[in-house]
């Protein structure tokens, strides 16, 4: 291990932004469990914090959320796995904000590993392969170190940056945490499984307002499961948004707006008929 000096020594905020699947198609099942997936990821300009210095050890502290701070914390793993792999015998001081609800299919966790890798190696630069390290964290995490929209193959590593117009939308998290695999495995017992999307026409009905013609192949089975996802599609919809959908894996939900004014409206709406849920007006990155 080698002590390397850092480029900044003052607490620098990172922004880490959520997602939204605009179409989620899971092709087949692989071996080993993993899935032959098909989706369009695209940033969202809402997010979590993390600011993050340099410190003799690396520390975790989380605001917002009753999350772990030591190595159960992808986060953590993530500094730990940068550090390890750039050989520095310091760490850092990382403070997580919550601000995206948990297991909520928007990758929080995710980004909040991928924007922790960029900033250390903005901090300690030492040519570690982030894209190789990010995949061993997680299928979502290489995604948010590209940066803008892309359509995601394989189990997510698969990347092709791809311009998605900027749309205005509403998120509504009904406050159900839905966990992946178990959404994956009531798929997976359906044998359910569906075509590749139909990219250039889901770009199209984004550009002209049209219906958008996705699909998420896991909401059927996660809605039935647990009837708040298919009340928020339903919310969403009566709100007068187009192509309401759940976003990865769930429990989010989300619905596109002709104009920044109706997102807004639309949410206040949902948010004064369910003040428990979470609800949030943004847009695509």
């Amino acid at each position: 291990m080698t002590q390397v000096a850092p480029i900044r020594t003052q607490p620098t905020t990172y922004f880490a932004p959520a997602k939204v699947n605009l179409g989620l198609s899971v092709r087949g099942l692989r071996q080993g469990g993993y899935h032959e997936l098909h989706t369009i990821m695209v940033p969202l300009n809402v997010g979590d914090d993390l600011q993050i210095q340099p410190a003799p050890t690396l520390t975790l502290a989380v605001e917002g959320a009753d999350l772990p701070t030591d190595a159960k914390n992808l986060v953590f793993r993530a500094a730990r796995a940068y550090l390890d792999a750039a050989g520095i015998s310091t760490g850092v001081q990382i403070t997580l904000t919550k601000r995206l609800p948990l297991a909520s299919g928007l990758g929080g966790g995710s980004s909040d590993a991928a924007t922790t890798l960029m900033a250390l190696a903005r901090l300690f630069p030492a040519g570690v392969d982030l894209p190789k390290l990010a995949l061993k964290l997680g299928a979502d995490v290489p995604f948010f170190l590209i940066g803008q929209a892309a359509i995601a193959e394989g189990v997510g590593e698969i990347l092709t940056p791809l311009p998605v117009p900027r749309v205005p939308l509403v998120l509504v998290n009904p406050g159900v945490e839905v966990s992946a695999a178990d959404a994956y495995r009531w798929l997976d017992d359906e044998e359910e499984f569906s075509p590749a999307l139909d990219i250039e026409a889901i770009l199209d009905a984004l550009t002209t307002g049209r219906p958008v013609p996705y699909l998420n192949a896991l909401q059927p089975h996660v809605a039935l499961r647990h009837p708040p996802v298919q009340e928020a599609l339903n919310l969403l919809a009566e709100a007068g948004l187009r192509s309401p959908l759940m976003s990865g894996s769930g429990s989010t939900c989300f619905a596109l707006a002709a104009t920044d004014d109706q997102a807004h409206d639309a949410a206040r709406a949902i948010a004064r008929h369910k003040p428990g849920w979470w609800v949030q007006a943004t847009q695509t990155l």
